[in-house]
């Protein structure tokens, strides 16, 4: 019989590679939806719902999946998730039409719940004490979009975008029916069979949850919003193909995936607090140099002459920011999940799921946002603009909340049935 410590890592394993996957297939419209904006002559506004179509059934499935989870426990709910996807998936290659990209979209977007099922999942292996780097490692699955980032610009230029979508669904079906072999029922599901899912939505009443849903819609919605935005941001802005553009815009998806584990870490070891208000500083400073559009200045001198300024940031100033600005929000995707595990191990099926709902919603709204301020000003950097007002907003909310300067007290229970 397997021991503890060889499920708590084959569960982590196939919980993370199971993320990278759905997370990969979340935002394949990000290379894909470019080429068919193309043949389908849209506006930028039109190219934003593409992109956020899957992101909204993705953030509004987390909050059910997540109670699902709680009652049922991650391994049937997760497994039923993966192969969900897998025929929408494969059908994305046979649409024609625009409202066929969107329909299909909706469907595809279901593996973005994924992130509510498998953190609960996860946290549930582990000691509160180690919590936060287990779900850092899970969260690192972020990097999925990475993924799509180097693999599907080039199968996009070797074979068409038809084949991406495809390739995906057999990807999908691989990983599902390795999660079924390889993932174990969880020591104990936290939420009693008397438990109502009315009874699990009280936790809506409590305004702090509010306050982590407006921090994780800045750390992963704004994440999953440039992630779905940036290839076509060097391409417009900077005048890119397509696989220079993607590589450049993995510079920001890669890191912040990956960085999310020493997130965690540092989480576990400085408190969720201390980790999110700097990243939310470095992340505010980062957005309002990357908020200015070039602009050109004519100064008349003493001598009726001009002097001509060009002010803005070049391209490759503007990507060590956008690193910056990844490396940053990946810590924050961590330490606000800290936050949660502290404060709700009990109910994180819910809770993670209420919190990952608002975040992906701003993952949703956010593209849109994107490409109907674009179509009325015609600024590129009007995204970097509304970004740095969203993480504004944040910092004033975590300063006069009180808890400057301190970590919420976490709670110290230890998941039933696991060892240290």
């Amino acid at each position: 019989m397997p021991s503890t410590r060889f499920k708590q890592l084959s569960v982590l394993t196939m919980n993370t590679i199971a993320f990278t996957v759905c997370f990969a297939v979340w935002v394949v419209f990000a290379i894909i939806g470019i080429p068919i904006a193309a043949d389908l002559e849209l506006n930028e506004t039109q190219f934003g719902i593409l992109v956020a179509t899957p992101i909204l059934t993705g953030s509004l499935l987390r909050l059910p999946l997540g109670m699902l989870t709680d009652k049922y426990g991650g391994r049937p709910v997760y497994f039923g998730l993966l192969v969900s996807v897998i025929v929408p998936l494969w059908l994305l290659a046979e649409a024609t039409a625009y409202w066929h990209f969107l329909v299909l979209g909706l469907f595809v977007g279901a593996c973005g719940a994924s992130f509510a099922v498998g953190i609960s999942y996860t946290a549930r292996w582990f000691t509160r004490e180690r919590q936060g780097f287990a779900m850092g490692i899970f969260g690192a699955g972020n990097a999925g979009a990475a993924l799509t980032k180097f693999v599907a610009p080039s199968l996009v230029v070797a074979y068409g975008w038809q084949a991406v979508p495809k390739i995906y669904a057999v990807a999908m079906t691989i990983t599902a029916i390795a999660f079924w072999f390889f993932a174990f029922p969880e020591p104990e599901r936290r939420v009693a069979s008397r438990v109502t899912f009315r009874d699990q939505l009280q936790v809506l009443k409590d305004p702090v949850v509010w306050k982590y849903c407006q921090y994780y819609s800045l750390v992963f919605g704004g994440f999953v919003a440039l992630s779905l935005w940036m290839t076509k941001y060097y391409i417009s802005e900077y005048g890119f193909d397509l696989r220079t553009a993607a590589l450049l815009a993995a510079i920001f998806v890669l890191p912040s995936g990956i960085i999310r584990a020493l997130g965690g870490w540092l989480s576990d070891r400085f408190g969720a607090h201390t980790v999110t208000w700097w990243i939310m500083w470095v992340s505010l400073a980062s957005l309002f140099f990357m908020s200015y559009p070039p602009t050109e200045v004519v100064i008349r001198t003493v001598d009726n002459g001009e002097l001509r300024m060009t002010l803005g940031v070049n391209v490759w100033w503007f990507t060590v920011l956008l690193f910056i600005v990844g490396i940053a929000w990946g810590f924050g995707k961590a330490s606000v999940f800290k936050y949660l595990s502290d404060e709700y191990y009990g109910d994180m099926g819910v809770v993670s799921g209420i919190v990952g709902l608002v975040g992906g919603l701003g993952g949703f709204f956010l593209p849109i946002m994107f490409g109907a301020v674009l179509d009325v000003t015609g600024v590129n950097s009007t995204a970097f603009m509304l970004l740095f007002g969203v993480t504004l907003v944040s910092l004033m909310w975590m300063h006069y909340s009180g808890e400057r300067g301190r970590d919420r007290a976490g709670r110290s229970q230890v998941a039933p049935g696991v060892s240290e």
